[in-house]
């Protein structure tokens, strides 16, 4: 049988696949912002069902109270900081130096652009406890795992093509930003293998924290980013149906996988 690492190894090749596809797409064609929206609505109810279906089960079942506890509120701490620190990176590169160059010039000065390392850092980390939850779930089990990966391929799709649409803003060359925005999923990968392995002889104590950690991110993840952003366009029933539509179908894909 396949060790938890080997199982974690496996299920993360999809995000990470899924990111580079998000990326280079964007960089080809970036997509309508109906598109976009309806892609955030359903990602949001994939991962809210596997929250709903998966994660909150199995805190219950384990029994740890106070680690639960804990373990939510440094999640929720942890997912609050990288907001505020992803905001203000976010105010100072969209405030422009007043300098005396012309339109022309500023144009003719983007393909030097500079990365934002320190936005890309702060993806970097959202993708590390991505894969983290991913090596989590293969060891509480193939069926965790599997659901688990499934629900965050559709998030890091999403986020591999805002990160190349975000590079491009700033003046990034097509291939560079493609790249770029791909390569950040490597940090999935790490923490997906890295996780599985740290926590495969894990007391039932610290995987009730950890899960609880996991919980307060994707539910932060639901709450105050895809829905925050699917809603920045006008909704329709048809986007809205897109949620319930990705709920339905991973509920019924934890059912026949357990």
């Amino acid at each position: 049988m396949m060790s938890v690492v080997g199982q974690a190894a496996v299920l993360v090749v999809f995000p990470v696949v899924a990111a580079g596809a998000g990326a280079f797409a964007g960089a080809l064609r970036r997509p309508s912002p109906k598109f976009t929206s309806g892609v955030q609505h359903l990602a949001a109810g994939v991962v809210f069902a596997a929250v709903a279906t998966e994660v909150l089960p199995e805190l219950k079942a384990q029994g740890h109270l106070w680690a639960t506890a804990v373990g939510f509120s440094a999640g929720v701490a942890v997912l609050l900081m990288l907001a505020a620190y992803t905001r203000r990176l976010e105010a100072t590169t969209a405030a422009p130096e007043t300098t005396g160059d012309s339109p022309a010039q500023s144009t003719a000065a983007a393909p030097t652009a500079r990365l934002p390392v320190g936005l890309l850092v702060a993806v970097g980390i959202d993708l590390l406890l991505d894969g983290l939850l991913v090596g989590l779930g293969v060891t509480l089990g193939s069926n965790q795992g599997l659901i688990l990966t499934v629900a965050l391929t559709l998030e890091i799709l999403f986020l591999g093509l805002a990160v190349c649409a975000e590079l491009l803003e700033l003046g990034i060359a097509r291939f560079r930003a493609a790249s770029v925005a791909a390569s950040l999923a490597l940090a999935t990968a790490l923490g997906a293998i890295g996780g599985a392995a740290v926590l495969g002889d894990a007391s039932p104590t610290v995987l009730a924290a950890v899960l609880a950690f996991g919980a307060a991110a994707l539910l932060y993840l639901v709450v105050e980013e895809l829905i925050v952003e699917a809603h920045e366009q006008p909704d329709t029933p048809v986007l809205s149906a897109l949620f319930f539509l990705g709920f339905i179908a991973l509920f019924l894909l934890a059912e026949v996988g357990g």
